[in-house]
């Protein structure tokens, strides 16, 4: 599933046409649906989950209350939806191969992405960073299975420096979940100090532990 806004300051989606008009009903929900996701990132971002409402959300979109039931379960629905879409989409952002030969490379280009993707959507990273593991249990577990997907794609990344650096030693099991959560937590930590305009300085340290874990010497 896709976001159809590529950071959180894109401009407002412009209303539908009111009255009889030519759109397909699906591309009416499809409207409605991007409207109501965009609206509760923009809330959850400002006042946070638990300050968030489903009318809120609603007269953000310009979307009926009707229509929102028709799309999602309930305000958790829509927030896990968004921040699962949201998710999906830094994981290609990161690790999309690109044609590097060299994997430090690769790792460099990455950690680069990483940081530019959150400091470039400041709503995401406080929604998804600060409120999801407020959002209650169904919240940690997708918060973990996004983790589990990170943590794989590292070991790809690992799997990669030993056909290139075959005396590396073996990975350690932990590694790569050691690297999600903590660089997470770093992230996060910016985020919640409001320094989250200044991520890209931390750069070489996130570069300088992935290659320290990923890359143990025997």
């Amino acid at each position: 599933m896709t976001i159809d806004f590529e950071t959180d300051t894109t401009p407002e989606l412009g209303p539908l046409p009111r009255g009889r008009h030519n759109l397909s009903a699906e591309t009416v929900r499809e409207s409605q649906r991007q409207r109501l996701l965009r609206a509760m990132l923009e809330s959850v971002g400002e006042r946070g989950y638990d300050a968030t409402s489903v009318p809120q959300v609603v007269a953000l979109a310009k979307v009926s209350r009707n229509a929102f039931y028709e799309l999602f379960k309930d305000k958790l629905d829509c927030f896990l939806v968004l921040c699962e879409a949201l998710s999906e989409q830094l994981l290609d952002e990161v690790f999309r191969p690109r044609g590097f030969s060299n994997w430090r490379e690769a790792v460099r280009d990455g950690a680069q992405r990483y940081l530019t993707h959150w400091q470039s959507r400041p709503l995401f990273a406080r929604a998804y960073l600060i409120e999801l593991p407020t959002a209650g249990p169904r919240a940690l577990l997708q918060r973990a299975a996004a983790y589990e997907l990170f943590s794989h794609q590292f070991e790809l990344v690992a799997a990669w420096a030993r056909q290139q650096e075959p005396d590396l030693a073996p990975l350690r099991p932990l590694a790569p979940r050691f690297l999600v959560w903590s660089i997470t937590e770093l992230v996060t930590a910016e985020v919640a100090a409001e320094r989250d305009d200044s991520l890209m300085a931390l750069e070489d340290e996130v570069v300088w532990l992935i290659e320290r874990l990923l890359a143990e010497r025997s």
